[in-house]
């Protein structure tokens, strides 16, 4: 076994493999960027090395630097995590040719799976059933839209390399192929130095099933059964579950077999993913699967197998690395229980999903019955250099149900503030009425979108509680009068007070009456609801609403306050007087840039006509392009970027004026 290992990665996966190396007694070695130089995987390991800028270009991706950092504290070995240079063939010989040993597969093993279209050829050869479709060299726009007619619509558009939902398209429609294909190319480009794509037919209603297979240097090969990662929001997976609902033992010993059969047919050692796509427009069927690709590293769900299986995957990739054969063979491997993973990101699903920057002023999880992998804290910042995950949230019981309830009841008790976050997105996932019968797909989360993301209005027991907070309700009281505890809100004479909550796009005007200390009547609209505050220890407090009585933590700053409640969480912000905020972009006059990234495309030049719907420019942050659009029609009044620049939060990209205006 290793004395000391690298690990060339960041966040959750980092902190995820210093804690096994822990527990076995390996010392490790983190890597940071200056964006990361205060990071928990930096805090956690036991030495850290700086190597380089923010850009993952300059740091993460850099294997020279991730080599000098090996060599210079005496590594062994380096881990890459997923992500960064995990699948990338050429770091793996590097890394190899200097004498250190590289935790994962062989670079000739990498590359065979690497490019999607040669990873499919020879699965074939191997028995291994693929997805009909085309997955030849020829590269040309004419040629590529040929080919998805003769496939027929829908297809699908694949980067042939890397994964994660970069540079892929599902196109309806001949029409829109060639812009689907060009923005697939360019992402891909962008995501992966590699520009090409392959074709595949795309299945009307699919399950997206995968098998987890480890071999090591003896030749011997496993599988730790299945996942099933169908919920999925631009091909990138949300919420994944083991076993399989649904699954037979026919189906499961026939994916099995051919996912080994893949891995024998490379040489595969360590930790690998098979990826099928299961027709179920008729349910599961052993002749109904298909070979998608394989991931060539450590899965982001691998914790559902894990749970199941009884194993710790990061501890087998360590012996089988060291040259010890797999601790266990097929026959010794059981599945006990059911687990689900949910990942929770800081993003806004009414928003597409766009994903959110900000410090997290407030970070809580659940204390038992969940498992939890991070790598934030509470006060550290997401920001857009990188995938903006916060947290994994992983449950395990007897039974489906038994663990979809566990998975339900964590999400409602996890609390975030300071940033936008998916958590009750997860939590009405969780209860999705096809998803909790056991029949998931990967369309699942498309039909049910506007349900499932629309901003939830506040009801009357979160209005009545953040009007408290607004009045100063919550504040100690002092003596007998209820108003002397509002502080800077007390008038002299005056019996109530007048609050204004914002919240989302919305607002409401209500009315705080004090009656006595810690009573009060809340008025709105045309009713009035009694709230008399029970007890107070400054973050979680018991009221008693119209009689009923509940819990409420809330989370203050000057900007606002968050209230978790019920499971929910609702988010209300107050104005700055000296903001005019975005009332100058109000009627679509302006394009705002949602969050910092780079102009990657300018369509539309000074004096251009444009129309409502109208793509204007393409950003890129966070690894995903946003494409924004004209809110109305126009003429483009003002370009303030061009091509290549960096913008932050909230800068004006482009100004429009009607076109009747002089």
């Amino acid at each position: 076994m290793f004395s000391k290992i690298l690990i060339a990665n960041r966040g959750e996966i980092a902190c995820r493999v210093i804690r096994t190396a822990k527990r076995l007694g390996i010392r490790t070695v983190a890597v940071y960027s200056d964006a990361d130089r205060d990071a928990l995987h930096v805090a956690l390991a036991d030495e850290a090395v700086h190597i380089g800028p923010a850009a993952a270009s300059d740091s993460y991706l850099s294997k020279e630097k991730i080599i000098a950092a090996a060599k210079r504290t005496g590594a062994e070995a380096i881990h890459p995590g997923y992500g960064f240079l995990s699948e990338n063939a050429g770091f793996a010989e590097a890394v190899e040719a200097d004498g250190l040993v590289f935790i994962g597969p062989s670079p000739a093993s990498i590359r065979a799976m690497g490019l999607k279209d040669a990873a499919k050829a020879l699965m074939e050869k191997a028995g291994v059933p693929v997805v009909p479709g085309y997955h030849g060299d020829g590269q040309e726009a004419s040629f590529l839209a040929e080919q998805a007619a003769a496939i027929g619509f829908p297809v699908l558009i694949k980067a042939r390399a890397g994964g994660g939902g970069k540079g892929m398209r599902r196109v309806d429609r001949p029409e829109d192929f060639g812009v689907s294909l060009e923005a697939a190319k360019r992402e891909a480009k962008s995501a992966f130095g590699d520009d090409a794509v392959l074709i595949e037919k795309y299945l009307i209603k699919p399950r997206h099933i995968e098998i987890q297979v480890f071999g090591d240097s003896q030749g011997n090969v496993v599988h730790l059964f299945e996942r099933d990662c169908s919920l999925q929001r631009r091909h990138q997976k949300v919420i994944e579950e083991a076993p399989a609902p649904g699954m037979t033992a026919e189906m499961r010993s026939a994916m099995g077999e051919a996912a080994v059969r893949a891995a024998r047919a490379i040489d595969y050692r360590g930790a690998g993913t098979v990826e099928f796509i299961a027709d179920v427009s008729d349910g599961l069927s052993p002749d109904r699967f298909f070979f998608m690709e394989m991931n060539t590293r450590l899965q982001v769900e691998h914790p559902v197998t894990e749970a199941i299986a009884g194993v710790d995957l990061v501890e087998w990739q360590l012996r089988v690395a060291s040259g010890e054969p797999l601790p266990k063979i097929q026959d010794e491997l059981t599945i006990n229980g059911w687990a689900f993973e949910a990942r929770i990101y800081a993003e806004d699903p009414a928003r597409g999903f766009l994903p959110a920057t900000g410090t997290l002023a407030r970070v809580r999880f659940p204390e038992s019955d969940v498992r939890i992998d991070a790598g934030v804290r509470e006060g550290d910042s997401i920001t857009p250099h990188y995938d903006p995950l916060i947290a994994k949230l992983t449950v395990h019981a007897p039974d489906r149900a038994a663990a979809l309830a566990k998975l339900t009841g964590g999400l409602e008790r996890t609390q975030v503030a300071g940033t936008i976050t998916n958590l009750d997105f997860l939590v009405r996932l969780s209860r999705q009425p096809d998803f909790a019968a056991g029949s998931p797909d990967t369309g699942l989360i498309d039909r049910d979108m506007e349900v499932l993301t629309s901003v939830q209005q506040p009801g009357d027991t979160a209005l009545a509680i953040a009007a408290m907070v607004e009045a100063g309700g919550f504040a100690p009281s002092v003596g007998s009068d209820p108003w002397l505890s509002l502080g800077a809100w007390q008038i002299w004479g005056q019996s109530s007070r007048p609050v204004t909550l914002h919240f989302a796009e919305d607002q409401r005007n209500v009315r705080v009456i004090a009656k006595a200390p810690s009573l009060f009547d809340i008025v709105f609209d045309d009713r009035s609801i009694s709230v008399r505050l029970l007890e107070n220890d400054g973050v979680s407090r018991r009221v008693e609403i119209d009689g009923r009585q509940t819990h409420v933590d809330l989370f203050e700053t000057s900007s606002g306050v968050t209230l978790f409640l019920d499971g929910h969480t609702h988010q209300f912000h107050r104005l700055d007087p000296l903001d005019g905020g975005e009332e100058a972009a109000s009627g679509g006059d302006r394009v705002i840039a949602p969050m910092p990234g780079l102009v990657k495309i300018v369509r539309v030049r000074e004096g251009d006509a444009v129309s409502k719907g109208q793509a204007l420019i393409v950003m890129e942050a966070m690894k995903m392009e946003l494409t924004l659009s004209a809110a109305r029609d126009g003429i483009v009044e003002s370009l303030h970027v061009g091509e290549g620049d960096q913008t932050s939060e909230s800068a004006v990209l482009l100004s429009l004026r009607p076109e009747d205006a002089t």
